[in-house]
């Protein structure tokens, strides 16, 4: 089974060899793969070791072979920021697809993965972080395995646009009248001094900054509770707030154009930005306030 050689590329007819992306690759047309994204401050990398696992768990919760051990894959990234003259503060986008074969949706066989990853700047977004973010809720119809963090994405984007074009910086997804987490960050409601975010599923990905926040709330002595809370929970929360490797700890200030607590960042969630700084050894001149 062979494909013809001439291609429709955009309105352009081409040979198939003059194409500039490989049109018969298995990320392209079924989103077969997987990736992660961490974080750099100051030109290292911040939880890379909890990146490498979760890569290697999806990796094989959908069957894809890698190339490399983690400790190879953790060495080659290091060599990728320094081949780079990395010193910022940026982000490592890395990618492994099933490869390129024939479009069949059968694994192909003695095919190898297709990886990748590069390096982009990324300057911590203070603002949001001091002053917090508006969010909308959004219903959560994406599969069951988001455990698995696969490039099919397209609820995910459907519904970051959608919070977008209402001038809102997230989008908090719901299933049930439970909120599972956020389009591309978990979601954590603060009550009496308590924290409540869905627990580690199937259906939420698990996310590395959530791991290393269930490590400072012990620190701190802050009740972590992993218990579902309602939609319409989110009105009575004392604070809101987010999490992810490009958010970091991202303060939610307004819902559906309604405020929530007393519409500033509250207590908990500075004292979490707080030990977040000083896990990741972020330099004082980028410290957001007390």
């Amino acid at each position: 089974m062979s494909v013809y050689p001439i291609i429709l590329a955009q309105t352009n007819f081409t040979h198939r060899d003059n194409l500039k992306y490989p049109y018969e690759e298995r990320g392209l047309q079924f989103g077969d793969g997987v990736y992660e994204v961490i974080r750099i401050y100051n030109g290292s990398y911040y939880l890379l070791q909890e990146h490498v696992d979760r890569f290697f768990r999806s990796a094989e919760a959908v069957k894809i072979n890698l190339l490399f051990t983690k400790e190879e894959l953790r060495n080659l990234l290091d060599e990728l920021l320094k081949r780079n003259d990395m010193k910022e503060d940026g982000k490592v986008y890395l990618q492994a697809t099933r490869g390129s074969a024939p479009r069949d949706h059968v694994f192909p066989i003695n095919v190898s993965a297709n990886i990748y990853a590069y390096v982009q700047d990324f300057p911590r977004g203070i603002e949001n972080l001091e002053n917090g973010i508006s969010a909308i809720t959004h219903p959560d119809i994406r599969w069951e395995n988001c455990y698995i963090k696969s490039l099919n994405l397209l609820p995910n984007v459907l519904a970051k646009q959608e919070a977008k074009e209402q001038n809102c910086g997230e989008a908090i997804l719901h299933k049930d009248g439970f909120v599972t987490e956020c389009s591309s960050s978990n979601v954590y409601l603060v009550k009496d001094g308590k924290i409540y975010t869905h627990p580690v599923k199937q259906n939420i990905l698990h996310g590395c900054v959530r791991m290393r926040i269930e490590q400072f709330v012990k620190d701190l002595n802050i009740p972590f509770i992993e218990e579902g809370f309602n939609v319409e929970d989110i009105a009575m929360a004392d604070e809101l707030f987010l999490s992810s490797s490009t958010s970091e700890i991202t303060p939610i200030v307004n819902v559906d154009k309604n405020q929530i607590g007393t519409g500033t960042p509250g207590k908990i969630t500075r004292m979490l930005q707080q030990a977040y700084e000083k896990d990741a050894n972020i330099k004082a001149s980028e410290k957001i306030s007390s």
